[in-house]
């Protein structure tokens, strides 16, 4: 048995039948005997401009000879932070945008939760501590994203950790404004919404949603924070993917794409008005950061990635492939088994088997995915079915081959199920 103790894996079988990767290429992965995948789901919905490239190897390279990490607490800083945060500011959804730097996306909701109760802490109102955000929606497992996630079973077994925390349901606008009235104005510090639910099921937003959102928050004197960790970096064809809906949030987590994974990075952009509080020569200390927050290689990375994602014009291909992604996988809904295709709103994409059949046999999504893999794909298993979101690199030819095999593994499996 294996000492690695997987996230988010089953103990006994994670460490009896791991899948050792060896290496990477484009949007193909190897394992140690040499097959090839292609790979699905961008690793984990963020290797974006795909692996092997040797740019930000160099990078990273370069800057570890010179300075390998050192601390950003307090006043000290390093060039890479500066030009990263520099190049991400002026490409926010918000003017003059503070980014602080965080090691992952987890960490970036930590962040951006505890900075609005904060912030209303500092306009004198300390009672705004409530926290919503949507049924569905994934914040990282973290102590606060923990508790303000949608989805039960990451909630399950842990108590109470972060209280004031309240759930609506995800495609119900209307439902936020209820709570916010039902909580009171005097209590709600902010909404937090993923532009599309990623792990939660992908799921994208009703038209009109996020208009409406932004509306409510400010009628209400409410935060309202856009979790991009996985929607940012192209994925749905911009920077954070907000912007996809025409709004200013106040506050914007981010992570994964940021350096498309080839080094641990996250952040938030800060709207000025809510950075104001903190910004004056006699103001307090946000007292909040992580020990490699601003590492100077992970930023080397970041800029690296950043610079091939706007260079190469890959930024866009999220959106440019979004309905090939999606028709490519149309055929699913062929098959008895599945329930529904959805996606269309960046690159990504579910395939949901049936809830009669998973209520009947609970390890069915598991088997389908390994079918799918044997047959050469990696697709990210949700409790509702699998989930693709591809490198933002991949071709219209990769995409139908995409499709393919879940066609072909769908047929198998049912086959064998029956």
């Amino acid at each position: 048995m294996s000492n690695f103790w997987h996230p988010f894996g089953q103990l006994y079988q994670a460490s009896h039948s791991a899948v050792v990767f060896d290496r990477g290429e484009g949007v193909y992965v190897y394992d140690e005997d040499g097959r090839r995948y292609l790979d699905g789901t961008a690793a984990l919905w963020y290797a974006n401009v795909g692996h092997g490239r040797t740019e930000i190897a160099e990078a990273i390279a370069a800057q570890a000879r010179k300075l390998a990490g050192y601390s950003t607490f307090g006043n000290f800083t390093n060039r890479p932070a500066e030009e990263l945060a520099g190049f991400l500011s002026e490409r926010a959804p918000m003017a003059h945008a503070q980014i602080f730097f965080v090691q992952g996306g987890g960490d970036a909701v930590e962040t951006a939760t505890k900075l609005a109760r904060r912030y209303h802490f500092e306009l004198g109102q300390p009672e705004r501590t409530a926290i919503i955000s949507r049924v569905n929606g994934y914040h990282g497992t973290w102590g606060f994203g923990t508790s303000v996630g949608g989805i039960d079973a990451n909630r399950q077994g842990f108590g109470d950790l972060v209280p004031d925390t309240y759930r609506v349901p995800y495609d119900d606008v209307e439902a936020v404004e209820a709570e916010i009235v039902r909580l009171g104005d005097e209590r709600v510090a902010a909404v937090i919404a993923e532009p599309v639910i990623g792990a939660g099921g992908v799921y994208p937003p009703p038209p009109g949603y996020f208009g409406a959102l932004r509306e409510i928050c400010d009628r209400h004197g409410v935060l309202l924070i856009a979790d991009s960790v996985i929607c940012g970096f192209g994925r749905l064809g911009s920077w954070f993917g907000v912007e996809r809906f025409e709004i200013s949030p106040d506050l914007v987590t981010f992570a994964k794409g940021v350096t498309s994974g080839y080094l641990p990075l996250g952040g938030v952009a800060i709207a000025e008005h809510v950075a104001a509080p903190f910004a004056r020569e006699d103001s307090p200390i946000f007292r909040h950061g992580p020990t490699y927050g601003g590492h100077p290689t992970c930023m080397a990375a970041g800029l690296a990635n950043c610079h091939i994602l706007e260079d190469e014009g890959i930024l866009e291909r999220g959106a440019l492939l979004e309905g090939e992604l999606l028709a490519s996988l149309k055929p699913a809904e062929k098959f008895e088994s599945v329930s529904e295709v959805r996606g269309g709103v960046g690159l990504l994409a579910a395939v949901e088997v049936a809830p009669d059949l998973r209520a009947k046999d609970p390890g069915a999504v598991d088997r389908l995915a390994g079918t799918v893999r044997r047959n050469g794909l990696i697709t990210r298993v949700l409790s509702q079915g699998l989930a693709f979101s591809p490198p933002l690199i991949v071709e219209p030819t990769q995409l139908e081959e995409l499709g393919q095999i879940v066609v072909e593994s769908l047929r198998e499996w049912e086959a064998t199920a029956g």
